[in-house]
């Protein structure tokens, strides 16, 4: 059990705020974008720099609490029980290097700021649908971009990364420095040490070709046969994915669509109007669209593309990996989810993969996904009356998927994470057991434990 004086070695310790329970900014500290879930931890540290994180990590071996970390919480799936939570979203370094075409973040940049330096000199990130989101997060857990089938998985284009692991020793991470970290830790999520910094590689932008077309929801089959004949017509510099939604009637959604279930097509094309308008041609064709945003784009609106929700809202979510999206899979799919179902889910998203995110990087990461044709993501909100409905319909659509699934999950859109058998789905069998070999190595205290965290090797093994 703590005591004052516990806090106080903490707090002396340390540059940025040490928060309990019972102060005022605790919610704040603790408040992830989930708003479903609700962190509960004996103790925060507002992390103002990587010393901070490092102080913490010691002070939390010291006492023997476990350690969790956040920035923004889109990641937060499951809540943090006691313990120490390092709330790093106070590390707010930002530096473009537009010879080199790179962006060196702290552990608290969104990627809209990055989008925001970088843009203007011609530069963009990997991204995923929403630059609301953490870099850091987002990239451990692999990133799955919005350009993602021209230029793989963000973690691929990972330089080097600042890193404070369970020993509270901090250091600098590369392909040529503890190169194993380095490759676990790109996909491996926050299971071997915390990170402060990343640096990662930008790529050139030029025309930006972007937004969606909303269908009819009665349509969808006739909607995901086109796509899916479709998708083989497109180039690798073409991203993009469809989603079943049903439209809650509340401020986030745009007034027209609001209570309604619609089939929502969206497109990336790194490329000019005459060659968007080209590809898109087809999909134009089918059904009667209620809306079409499609066009050229300032990326600096690429938000508008997905339109995620902006604010914080409490959800469930559950994926998968599929081997196909043919016929039969469509209709296990729309039998639970289309329309005349009682479906519950806010979002039944299919994304296809293939192109760069196929093809392994430069340098060895532990993202997963590279054998898989598509990911399907389900989200519903976790509040009532819905909740319960919710997860069981999560857990029945895709138990009507596993067929098509190849049995595994990339961990961003896992959902929440279960025993151990279930965690051990976000990575290729290979690639699970080098992470339970570092995990012994770097954390054999298990302190770092929450999230979708893994246990190492028992000792004599």
């Amino acid at each position: 059990m703590l005591v004052t004086s516990d806090i106080q070695a903490l707090a002396t310790a340390v540059n940025g705020p040490v928060v309990l329970p019972d102060s005022p900014d605790f919610a704040a500290e603790t408040l992830a974008f989930n708003a479903g879930t609700v962190h509960r931890p004996d103790v925060v540290l507002g992390a103002e720099n990587a010393r901070d994180v490092a102080a913490g990590v010691k002070w939390a071996a010291e006492h023997r609490l476990p350690v969790a970390v956040q920035s923004t919480g889109h990641g937060a799936d499951s809540a943090v029980e006691g313990g120490l939570l390092i709330n790093t979203s106070r590390l707010q370094e930002l530096q473009i290097d537009a010879v080199e075409r790179t962006a060196r973040v702290g552990a608290g940049v969104k990627w809209r700021s990055v989008l925001e330096a970088s843009v203007p000199l011609g530069l963009v990130g990997l991204h995923g649908s929403s630059t609301d989101v953490g870099v850091v997060g987002y990239t451990l857990g692999g990133g799955l971009p919005l350009l993602g089938r021209a230029h793989g998985f963000a973690a691929d284009h990972v330089r080097s990364m600042e890193v404070v692991t369970a020993d509270g020793a901090l250091r600098r991470i590369d392909a040529g420095a503890d190169a194993e970290l380095f490759a676990l830790m790109r996909g491996g999520k926050g299971n071997f040490g915390i990170v402060t910094e990343l640096e990662f590689r930008l790529f050139p932008l030029g025309d930006f070709y972007g937004g969606g077309i909303m269908y009819p929801g009665a349509d969808a089959a006739s909607i995901l046969t086109a796509f899916r004949e479709w998708l083989p017509t497109l180039p690798e510099h073409a991203s993009p994915s469809i989603s079943l939604l049903r439209l809650p009637d509340m401020d986030f959604v745009p007034a027209p669509l609001r209570g309604q279930f619609v089939v929502h097509l969206r497109f990336a094309l790194a490329g000019s109007r005459e060659e968007g308008d080209r590809l898109l041609a087809p999909m134009r064709a089918v059904s009667s669209p209620l809306m079409d945003t499609a066009g050229p784009m300032n990326y600096l609106d690429v938000d508008q593309i997905h339109m995620d929700p902006a604010d914080p809202l409490p959800f469930t979510a559950g994926g998968a990996l599929l081997k196909d999206l043919d016929e039969g899979t469509a209709a296990d799919l729309l039998e639970l989810t289309g329309a005349g179902s009682d479906c519950p889910l806010l979002l039944v998203e299919i994304r296809p993969l293939g192109g760069a995110l196929a093809r392994a990087g430069d340098v060895p990461d532990a993202v997963a996904g590279r054998d898989a044709a598509f990911l399907v993501f389900l989200l519903g909100f976790n509040m009532p009356p819905l909740a319960e409905a919710v997860a069981v319909s999560i857990r029945g659509v895709l138990a009507a998927l596993a067929p098509h699934s190849t049995g595994y999950t990339l961990v961003n859109f896992h959902g929440a994470p279960g025993d151990e058998a279930d965690r051990a789905r976000a990575w290729p069998p290979d690639v699970y057991e080098r992470m339970r070999a570092a995990k012994s190595a770097y954390d054999p205290g298990n302190l770092l434990r929450f999230g979708h965290a893994i246990t190492g090797v028992p000792a004599g093994t």
